[in-house]
């Protein structure tokens, strides 16, 4: 029989990335971001048909998409290159070259938040004028006039939702992950969202039901954020929905029956449920994905999802009339599910007896080499879900075990576990790393000659931190953009970060001790095992200098390192070419360093 040989790096970079859809307000048209050529632009489907057509081709990441209801034109938010700097751009309904809304400096960034019922005036964010806090505007886009509605004070503010009226709006101050307050604007009144707005708490995910009536998740008095509203004629807050044990995320709201959709995450498991209104309870939906990234309801009450699965790269589906039908098929090439690898899912008692909750994707046994790689997730506030990493599986299938924990910090917990990283980046959560560690020496999954340590942001400076402060364990780490030197960290964010890295991080005077401790750089003799760096040049989160400053130190005390710099990506890879290069050249990396 013929043998045909292992699939390459390449294969598995063959599916693509979408990052975000929008559908036409009749559903005509699906219009998404994604890099199906190799490069990030806009493509659409002119459903039933799922040919995919190109709109764009200036190979930039898309923000937001937004089509005009009477089909006149599409709004989309254009950075450069990975700067994250988004300026707002509109198109010709059959796509061309973007055409620049508002001129702007190239640091300026702009957000969407609103596109009135008749095309005709745009709602943003923007830090124009205002960096560190942010600026909520209308524009006019017939006549180009421009008027401020709140400009950002104490704590960066962003524009979250618009009355159908349009005379009344929701903006929420950002002091943390864990603490964002909302207030709806009404001509000279600011009314608070919240039965008591000095506790900490996080309101989000707004909508208003009619002009009078908004409906948002928070986890105010709660474990878990659920579903409030409020009445602005009555000025009562009422409990919608809460599902024990679940955080309720994205909304979705049915005008004319009143029935309202919402997407849950229990830890490493999400869910979506169906309320009907009045006091009908809510049901589960069963979903066609494990992670959902985007939501959307048209008027017909179709619904319209992007999600992925772990061995399910990204599609976007639509529920009608009770079924899942998918509209792109996006998959790996040549390989099918059963080729790929399900994650476990396994809880460990960390050094205080936190329980920890992680993924195991254990490599086939006909493909398995023996050795694990040790990830930890982003964020820090974030978490690791089920969704499929082509990263993952392609070293899944080149032999490696994969082990990613939800350390203290990670979303999907509970309010009180997702605070726990603020202000102890370096403590908490690199023990918890540690006891997962142990966990897979002890279960005999891993040994401490045949360990690597890999991660991308949060992750890559945990990657770092740990390379420097348990050398033992590695055999050789991979750091992707990660933070070296807390202090130069705090100094180099985004202007609208600024404010809140107290609260997240710490403060360099006032914490001085902590940051020197928790910083990798500290431990940078320490540092003996091979690295590999990974740097986008054009990085606003964890800039280039980050790495520079490591790398530099490493190779002046002879550790070997190797360092990849992309001049063309951002905090993360938008290029399939600049994917299938950096992780061809991880796997050749780590296979060096097997023994």
């Amino acid at each position: 029989m013929i043998q045909f040989p292992k699939p390459d790096v390449e294969q598995f970079f063959q599916t693509y990335v979408i990052r975000s859809f929008a559908v036409t307000k009749d559903e005509k048209r699906l219009i998404f971001s994604s890099n199906l050529n190799g490069h990030p632009n806009l493509w659409a489907m002119n459903l039933p048909d799922t040919y995919p057509i190109p709109l764009t081709y200036n190979n930039q990441n898309a923000n937001f998409i937004k089509p005009d209801p009477d089909g006149r034109f599409i709004l989309a938010g254009f950075d450069r290159d990975g700067d994250e700097n988004y300026h707002l751009y509109a198109l010709p309904p059959e796509g061309g070259s973007p055409l620049k809304l508002i001129e702007a400096k190239a640091e300026d960034k702009f957000y969407f938040s609103h596109l009135s019922k008749d095309g005709q005036r745009l709602y943003y964010v923007t830090s124009q004028e205002n960096p560190n806090y942010l600026n909520s505007r209308v524009r006019n886009l017939s006549t180009g006039e421009d008027k401020l509605i709140y400009s950002g004070k104490e704590a960066p503010t962003s524009l979250a939702a618009v009355s159908p009226d349009e005379d009344r709006f929701i903006l929420v101050k950002m002091y943390a992950n864990t603490h964002q307050i909302a207030f709806v604007q009404a001509g000279d009144e600011q009314i608070a969202l919240s039965p008591d707005p000095e506790r900490v708490q996080v309101n989000q995910n707004f909508i208003f039901t009619d002009n009078d009536t908004i409906i948002f998740t928070t986890d105010f008095d709660s474990e878990y954020a659920y579903v409030m509203q409020y009445s602005l004629a009555s000025r009562e807050f009422s409990i919608v929905c809460q599902i024990a044990g679940e955080v309720v995320g994205p909304l979705e709201w049915h005008k004319e029956p009143g029935t309202l959709y919402f997407w849950t995450e229990k830890g490493t498991e999400q869910r979506m449920y169906v309320k009907p209104s009045g006091t009908g309870e809510a049901k589960p939906i069963d979903l066609p994905v494990d992670v959902v990234e985007q939501t959307h309801i048209a008027d017909s009450g179709n619904v319209y999802i992007l999600g992925r699965g772990a061995v399910q790269p990204f599609n976007i589906y639509r529920l009608e009339d009770g079924k899942w039908t998918a509209l792109t098929q996006n998959r790996v090439t040549g390989l099918a599910k059963d080729d790929l690898v399900y994650p476990d899912v396994v809880r460990y008692p960390s050094f205080d007896g936190l329980e920890i909750e992680a993924l195991l994707f254990k490599a086939k046994p006909e493909a398995a080499n023996g050795y694990t790689i040790f990830w930890p997730h982003g964020g820090p506030q974030a978490a690791e879900g089920k969704f499929f990493r082509a990263m993952f599986q392609f070293m899944l299938a080149y032999g490696y075990n994969i082990f990613a924990p939800n350390f203290r910090g990670s979303t999907g917990y509970g309010s009180e576990f997702v605070k726990m990283v603020e202000g102890d980046w370096g403590e908490g959560p690199r023990l918890d790393c540690v006891a997962g560690i142990e966990w897979l020496f002890e279960q005999g999954i891993s040994s401490r000659d045949k360990l690597f340590v890999v991660g991308g942001s949060f992750g890559g400076y945990m990657t770092l931190l740990l390379a420097g402060r348990h050398p033992e364990y590695f055999r050789a780490a991979v750091d992707i953009f990660g933070p070296s030197n807390l202090f130069t960290f705090i100094e180099s964010v985004p202007e609208d970060w600024k404010p809140i890295m107290e609260r997240w991080l710490g403060h360099p005077e006032r914490d001085k001790e902590r940051l020197i401790k928790d910083s990798p750089i500290t431990y940078l003799k320490d540092m003996g095992g091979p690295m590999l760096v990974i740097q986008g040049a054009n990085d606003p989160r964890v800039v280039k200098a980050e790495s520079d400053q490591i790398v530099a130190a490493l190779k002046e005390q002879g550790t070997e390192v190797e360092y990849i710099v992309l001049d063309d990506e951002g905090h993360g890879f938008s290029k399939r070419n600049n994917e299938v290069v950096v992780y061809r050249r991880m796997l050749e990396f780590l296979n060096k360093h097997q023994s």
